[in-house]
């Protein structure tokens, strides 16, 4: 009779927890939100390896999580640790490395670039990364659904990352979802920039269609992000969209009439893929 008071009790509480009991779980996900649950220790971004959208959206959700913690503007006085970045040969040969230059100022001089031969060499660097406390944040880009980052590998980051309070933003690019034990998981593609304010010909403010499509401590959720003067804003989509797979804009598409340079998505002061280029050589 207990057993089965007990095991009725669980749902009823979910329930309570829902309606408002527990404020964490029932609140939607918004940049800045001061929340443990907001940030967690392993987000994983899927997108197309034709454009910086996912780690673009890597950069923005690391330094929102920056401003959160430090309750005011990012500057380089805030925090001088350096960021980590992985990528596989596979994921530089599609996608480019990061370009240094079109980094946001308070990070250009602190990144350290790894390029891992596959994606056990990959995974073996984000494990030692996430380790390490000096770094502010670890981001990984991993080329389709390699064998080696299966859920036990996904698992390991996840725990590592939790024991030593660090940050690991895993790209997919061109992957499918699957079994993963990342906190947050994002399906994300570029979404039209801003109109600029002085040149109609130029590209306006960078903009992105993502998809919280799971996630402990938020309901899913999809919106329109913005890079609004370096800091992460949103707005509600116009359509719906599906996580079912990443998500791929036409580079080609211009059916409404907009200029070429408006409807063209624009990643501002965030990463841009440089091909066959080395960090060192910048």
């Amino acid at each position: 009779m207990s057993r089965s008071a007990h095991s009725l009790s669980r749902p009823i509480g979910a329930m309570t927890s829902l309606a408002g009991g527990d404020v964490r779980d029932s609140r939607k996900w918004r940049p800045g939100l001061p929340d443990a649950g907001q940030h967690p220790c392993h987000n994983e971004i899927f997108a197309s390896s034709d454009g910086a959208s996912g780690a673009a959206l890597a950069l923005a959700l690391a330094r929102d999580a920056l401003r959160a913690e430090a309750k005011g503007p990012l500057t380089c006085a805030d925090d001088q640790r350096h960021i980590l970045w992985v990528q596989t040969r596979d994921a530089i040969r599609r996608g480019g490395r990061p370009y240094i230059h079109g980094f946001p100022s308070e990070l250009r001089r602190r990144l350290i670039h790894v390029a891992a031969d596959n994606a056990q060499d990959a995974l073996f660097a984000l494990e030692e990364g996430v380790r390490c406390r000096d770094l502010a944040f670890v981001v990984g880009e991993v080329l389709g659904n390699p064998r080696e980052l299966d859920f036990t590998a996904s698992r390991r980051l996840t725990l590592t990352a939790q024991r030593h309070g660090s940050r690991l933003y895993l790209l997919r690019l061109d992957a499918k979802p699957d079994l993963s034990s990342a906190r947050m998981r994002w399906n994300v593609s570029a979404a039209p920039s801003s109109a600029p304010g002085w040149n109609p010909e130029a590209p306006g403010k960078p903009a992105w269609e993502a998809e919280l499509f799971r996630a402990r401590a938020h309901p899913i959720g999809q919106w329109i992000l913005h890079n609004d003067k370096g800091e992460l804003t949103i707005r509600k989509p116009t359509k719906r969209f599906s996580s079912k797979t990443p998500f791929i804009i036409p580079r080609a598409a211009n059916a409404s009439g907009i200029p070429a340079a408006n409807k063209a998505p624009d990643y501002g002061d965030m990463a841009r893929a440089t091909v066959g280029r080395s960090l060192a050589a910048l």
